[in-house]
């Protein structure tokens, strides 16, 4: 940090025996151990990404070799963020208020909020979606997504270890995808049913078929496969009717009737809402609706 903070204030280049003089640590080494630490630094910076410039500030003598870091090349070009972006930053910023990064994230939301944007998680609490962290499994196991590596933990009392894809968070619960080795095949784990605490372990993670990533994905999407007609209370059931389409079908008065896809065991879901929702077809999930709700009048 010490060097990068020299060469980058350096309005010239800067030989190796005035580094030495400046830069904290440096002073008090032998000269062997001088440059051994100045070469390990600078060739730590330069795999980060830092661009340290060698030249000389002499045409008449080339050899006093000096080092420099261009501002221009090494600061990052301004982002800008849309509204949604913005937004977007807020709710993710939430993942990490139950895990143990909650003060980088904060750290974070309060730098950009130094440059002038506000992505306040707060404002929308009432109606943006909520993504917790609460699985102990869960900072392991981003882990393992991010490096990647291999990781091993019990489930379903079977010891697993999982070469990790993604890390997805489906109706308010974590799935972690990943290729099981002892399978031999691609599996979904729901991270809150993992009965150990995850350990990262030795072993090469290989590149997965994007193809195959997206199936899985698409496998935790809720299903809903029966094609229905119902009739809906005008204003009511908003959560029913947010995906569906309306249609012209005979609806009692103060209804309208919609075209929705429901799930194969939609009767008790649809039983909830009582009198707001009617179903008009099919005729035998109808059916299965009065007889919960007849059966629910019979138990009170």
């Amino acid at each position: 940090m010490n060097l990068t903070i020299c060469l980058l204030m350096a309005r010239r280049f800067v030989e190796r025996a005035r580094l030495r003089e400046l830069v904290d640590g440096y002073r008090d080494l032998s000269d062997a151990a001088f440059e051994r630490t100045f070469e390990r630094d600078k060739e730590e910076l330069r795999a980060m990404g830092v661009p340290i410039e060698t030249g000389s500030n002499s045409v008449l003598f080339p050899d006093e070799v000096g080092y420099r870091i261009r501002r221009r090349d090494f600061e990052l070009p301004e982002i800008d963020f849309d509204a949604a972006e913005t937004a977007a930053l807020g709710v993710a910023s939430t993942v990490w208020d139950d895990a143990s990064r909650g003060r980088e994230a904060g750290a974070a939301l309060a730098k950009l909020r130094a440059s002038g944007l506000d992505p306040d998680a707060d404002r929308v609490a009432g109606f943006a979606p909520t993504v917790g962290a609460r699985e102990p499994a869960f900072e392991t196991l981003w882990e393992a997504v991010l490096r990647p590596s291999r990781v091993a933990f019990r489930y379903r009392d079977r010891e697993r270890v999982i070469e990790p894809w993604r890390l997805l968070n489906r109706t308010g619960s974590w799935y972690l995808i990943g290729l099981d080795v002892g399978r031999g095949e691609g599996r979904s784990f729901k991270v809150s049913r993992i009965a150990s605490a995850p350990a990262l372990v030795a072993g090469e993670v290989r590149p997965a078929d994007p193809e195959v990533v997206a199936a899985h994905v698409a496998s935790l999407r809720p299903r809903r496969g029966i094609e229905s007609v119902v009739a809906v209370r005008e204003g009511a059931a908003p959560d029913l009717v947010r995906f569906a389409e309306r249609v012209g079908a005979d609806a009692p008065e103060g209804f309208a009737a919609w075209r929705v896809r429901l799930p194969a065991n939609a009767a008790g879901e649809l039983a909830w809402y009582g009198a707001d929702v009617l179903v008009l077809e099919p005729a035998t999930l109808a059916d299965t609706v009065r007889a919960h709700l007849e059966a629910v009048v019979a138990w009170a």
